[in-house]
């Protein structure tokens, strides 16, 4: 009987808790706060600082905060590897510091550091990068801006979920061309701070019968890859393709893929490389060209 007057009080004293903690989060973070479900005490805060979006979900246990920690979830595309595994262990450091007390608000803003902290680095990365690379590329630099930049065409924007896609497609004969292609797409800020600029190229040098090809992920495993798939069996020649993509903080699973391939098709569609064909039962075949 005892036991039981006792659950019941600190229930109470977590549903008391809980509402506070519910409120104070709903007026802090307004529309960025979310109730996924009330059955299930499941809520989502969006957390962003510049071109950098997180989504933070958690659920309440019965016994939270007392005795439990909220249940979370964190969807936060740029975060990596050893980077996501230090992030966690900051929000477990917070919640054993804080032992019955509320936490979220302090999970959000640590997140909230953390991107912060993420976007310093990766900044002062950048500029390291662009210092190295005039410094070592000076004088294949010399050399490039002899030869005109190929043009680049951008097709239609794709959106869905707040991600938007954008292709770019430039013809190109040298490895030169594809580094001046993608230099003068960075000098576009919106391009160059986008989630991922992920691309793939065929050509075949001057003089030789062998394809020079390759691909470049961005962060978005498999993209690249696919795109180059995509060039091949199109038997597309002499042609970068890039998709740029602005993630807008929804999980858009494997329709990512879709939507990345529907670009590039869109854009080498749009240039002639996809021609059509009739077999021998006139039915219509797409080659590249």
């Amino acid at each position: 009987m005892v036991q039981t007057v006792i659950a019941l009080i600190i229930y109470s004293k977590c549903n008391i808790k809980y509402r506070d903690e519910i409120e104070a989060l709903s007026s802090i973070y307004g529309t960025d706060f979310h109730t996924e479900s009330l059955e299930h005490k499941t809520y989502s805060v969006e957390i962003t600082e510049g071109e950098v979006s997180s989504l933070l979900q958690v659920t309440m246990p019965p016994d939270y905060p007392s005795d439990s920690p909220p249940i979370y979830m964190l969807s936060a595309p740029w975060l990596k590897g050893l980077q996501r595994q230090e992030l966690c262990g900051y929000l477990e450091e917070i919640y054993l510091e804080n032992l019955g007390e509320s936490v979220i608000y302090l999970w959000v803003e640590r997140i909230r550091q953390f991107m912060v902290e993420h976007d310093q680095a990766r900044e002062q990365q950048d500029h390291h990068q662009i210092t190295l690379s005039l410094a070592s590329c000076k004088l294949e630099d010399e050399t490039e801006d002899l030869t005109p930049c190929p043009k680049i065409i951008s097709g239609e924007i794709i959106s869905d979920r707040k991600s938007h896609f954008q292709p770019h497609l430039a013809a190109v004969k040298s490895e030169a061309h594809v580094k001046q292609v993608l230099r003068k797409l960075y000098e576009n800020k919106k391009i160059a701070n986008a989630t991922h600029n992920m691309f793939a190229y065929r050509f075949y040098p001057e003089g030789s019968s062998n394809v020079n090809q390759n691909c470049e992920d961005d962060g978005e495993i498999h993209a690249g890859s696919r795109l180059l798939h995509l060039l091949q069996i199109l038997d597309a020649k002499d042609v970068l393709v890039v998709v740029t993509r602005w993630y807008g903080g929804v999980h858009l699973g494997p329709d990512r893929f879709k939507h990345i391939n529907n670009a590039a098709r869109q854009i080498l569609d749009l240039c002639g490389y996809i021609i059509c064909t009739q077999d021998d039962k006139g039915k219509k075949n797409k080659k590249g060209k």
